[in-house]
């Protein structure tokens, strides 16, 4: 399928159960979210947790009301149930299941809310010229639990997850440099070089996503991710949540260039 296909195309051939893989690379210039989905008695602590940890959790988007799955600010006919390819379904805190449509489960109490996504300033990184081993290999990003806490707000607390991105250090500087301007997706990376020295064990066996090839010379980059919410949620244990599948973004309207700082 061409990769640069509208925002809505996309959305609807999701819909339809014609797309059903990673969206890295796909309706390039738009921004990509991830997705949590709680009960209403959670949600406002979710809320809290994401004001207080920005760079793991940049909220671009919330419904307006409970039971509402739509997000105007985001997308023409956006229908949270069933335009992200893949979702997870956790129960009281336990992954329990995988689908492609979530509109059998949907109910008048739950609050969507949207995060920022890495796939916004990988568009610009490669609009620089830098290479983004992830894209140039056709796999997910890698992504790793650390020993980095987040800040806790009622119930939501964990550690944060990071997406890693292997450059040799002249490009490494100019990455940083790039992602500043990108603060609602994700911002520069929180860390590069020793992965050991945030909890990471092996860097070539990623909690999430799939290994990269790291070449002699190149240093690992470490961005916050916005899987980090499932961490909070394993913690928090609500009876019922639904997120996005790690890659399986949902893909706005929203152009990239809006959440650029100048």
């Amino acid at each position: 399928m061409n990769q640069d296909i509208s925002p809505l195309e996309l959305r609807h051939k999701i819909r339809s159960g014609e797309f059903a893989s990673n969206t890295s690379g796909y309706s390039p210039g738009y921004v990509q979210g991830n997705l949590c989905i709680l009960p209403a008695d959670y949600a406002n602590e979710f809320l809290q947790f994401c004001q207080a940890n920005p760079r793991p959790c940049p909220l671009i988007g919330m419904a307006s009301s409970p039971g509402d799955y739509r997000i105007p600010k985001l997308g023409e006919d956006l229908d949270i149930r069933s335009d992200i390819p893949s979702y997870r379904i956790f129960e009281n805190g336990e992954l329990v299941n995988e689908v492609t449509d979530i509109s059998d489960l949907w109910r008048e109490d739950l609050v969507s809310f949207v995060l920022g996504c890495s796939f916004s300033f990988e568009e610009a990184l490669i609009a620089d010229g830098l290479e983004v081993r992830n894209v140039s290999e056709g796999v997910n990003v890698p992504m790793y639990r650390t020993n980095i806490d987040c800040s806790s707000a009622g119930r939501f607390s964990g550690k944060m997850v990071v997406s890693m991105r292997p450059m040799l250090p002249v490009d490494a500087i100019r990455a940083i440099q790039i992602c500043t301007r990108f603060p609602a997706v994700h911002g520069a990376p929180i860390h590069f070089g020793d992965a050991d020295a945030i909890g990471i064990r092996d860097i070539n066996d990623p909690d999430f996503g799939d290994a990269v090839t790291i070449r002699s010379g190149e240093v690992p980059l470490f961005w916050a991710c916005g899987v980090t919410p499932q961490v909070a949620v394993e913690q928090a244990r609500p009876p019922f949540c639904i997120t996005h599948s790690p890659g399986c973004m949902l893909v706005s309207d929203l152009p990239n260039s809006h959440l650029a700082v100048m």
